[in-house]
This record gives structure tokens, sequence and C-alpha cells, in this order.
């Protein structure tokens, strides 16, 4: 690994691999205009590779040895490296033309990927599309339906976001060092607005907490506390279902009744 020895504090293992390698290049699809950042860039497998299609890249490392290599390597007028923690960068923050989304790629860590999918979609708006390399077990929660025991809290707030592909399997030995886990690389593009139909997102991610916090109990017991039995009924949604047996789709539907609900007993509140 070039002398670079893999730190599992940060869960490196470089990818190495120079079949899947070309397989991920080219499911990203960079053009030249394109504006790219690759999270995790480590030794550069998949940096280098993008250069060859792209004018431009950003990077996010948090290894300042790696960040040292990559200042080294490439020139800044086609790489700009970014030192810091992925989970803290403001991906909508980064230069580029107006009207221009984010093409996002990497090879993340597994120690981190759940928290850094949900930083991640936060940022959906400035984005065009995602491709990551990922613990397959966390891609399996990700396109995962209801009523499987995959099914959760991943699986709704990331499928409300975006449309979620799973595109290419890697086994351990095409990393280095190998981990211990397979992997799969999935593609994520922000669904329109038009598609999410929740009025109130931070609504809808409190519900769907909620109903997962405690899943293996009936959602009369899990939402007890914002939406009666009343709620369920004028929805027909039935209370004794448990998180995962749970659409989308229903979801958004209990936290829109939960906003109408608060801005009845607001009006009422106010003599309206």
């Amino acid at each position: 690994m070039n002398g670079h020895r893999a730190r599992k504090r940060f869960g490196q293992n470089f990818l190495v691999d120079r079949g899947l390698i070309g397989d991920i290049i080219n499911a990203v699809a960079p053009q030249a205009g394109d504006c790219v950042v690759e999270i995790g860039p480590g030794l550069g497998a998949l940096t280098a590779p993008l250069l060859d299609r792209l004018d431009h890249l950003h990077v996010v490392e948090i290894d300042r040895d790696l960040v040292a290599r990559m200042r080294r390597r490439f020139p800044a007028e086609r790489l700009s490296v970014h030192e810091g923690d992925a989970l803290a960068f403001d991906f909508a923050s980064l230069p580029r033309p107006t009207g221009v989304r984010l093409k996002v790629v990497g090879n993340l860590p597994y120690n981190i990927s759940t928290p850094l999918l949900f930083h991640l979609a936060d940022a959906a708006e400035s984005v065009r599309d995602m491709h990551f390399m990922l613990q397959r077990e966390v891609v399996e929660r990700m396109v995962a339906e209801p009523g499987s025991s995959d099914y959760g809290r991943l699986s709704v707030m990331l499928g409300y976001r975006f449309v979620i592909d799973w595109l290419l399997d890697a086994p351990p030995e095409a990393f280095d060092p190998p981990p211990k886990v397979h992997s799969a690389v999935v593609r994520l593009i922000p669904r329109p607005a038009s598609e999410r139909q929740a009025v109130d997102e931070a609504v809808f991610a409190r519900v769907v907490a909620a109903a997962f916090a405690q899943r293996r109990k009936m959602l009369r017991n899990t939402l007890k506390a914002v939406i009666p039995d009343a709620g369920f009924a004028a929805l027909g949604i039935d209370p004794t279902r448990r998180a995962e047996e749970l659409p989308i789709s229903d979801y958004a539907r209990l936290a829109n009744w939960l906003v109408a609900a608060g801005a009845e007993a607001s009006a009422v509140a106010r003599g309206d």
C-alpha cells in the first residue's frame, strides 16, 4: 500500500481490484464539466481514474498523511483537497456553476456509513447522484421492502429522499486489507419534491424515529404520545401494525395528519 498502513480508527480498507474500479467509474459516468466530490479517497484508487475524465475534482479526507500524499501527487488546479471529517463537511457549500448539482462518490468507512448517509440526505437538494461502496448489510437495509427484517429507519428515510439501486457486489479480496464482510456499490438519485409527500419533513423524521425506536411494539404504543387511535382511524391505518410493516407513504400520511392536527389545535387556541 505504498508504505501507508491502514488505520482501523478511520475504517480504512483500500480498494485494489482494477476491474471493480473500472466498473464503478463507468457507473458514475463522470463528464468533464461535472462537479464531483469523492469522500475518503484513500490511496487514490478512484481519484486517478475520475481525474482522467474530469476537469477538476474535490476530495474530503480525514487522514492527514493521506491528505499530504494527495497534495503531492495531484496539482491543486486539478484536485481540491478538503481535510476533515465528512460527517461535519458542508457538501452544499462546494463552489460550482449555477444550476450544476454535485455528483458524490466514495468507498465509505463502514464505521460511519449510516450517520454519513443521513448527513448527505440533508444535502440532497444540491446533489445530482451519489455512488457509494458500502457494507453489503447496509445496502440490504437501504433497499429493503416493508415487512422484511431488514426494513427500518434507514430504509424509510433514504427511500423517501432517494431512488436507490444496488449496482455491484464486492468480495473482501477486492480490498487491502480485506474486510471481514462483503461489500456492495449503490446508486442514490434524489427524488423530486413532487414525489416527497410530507408537508413537514422534520415532523416526518420524528415520526419515523419514534416508530422504529421500539420496532417490535405496535404503532399504537410507539406513537401514542403524538397520534391517538382516532388519528389512525382517520387515515385507515391499523394501529396494531408494527413499524417494519408500514410503507413510506403511510409514514408521510401520519406526519401530515400530525401537522394538520397541530395547526387545528393552534387555530382553536387563537379562536380562529
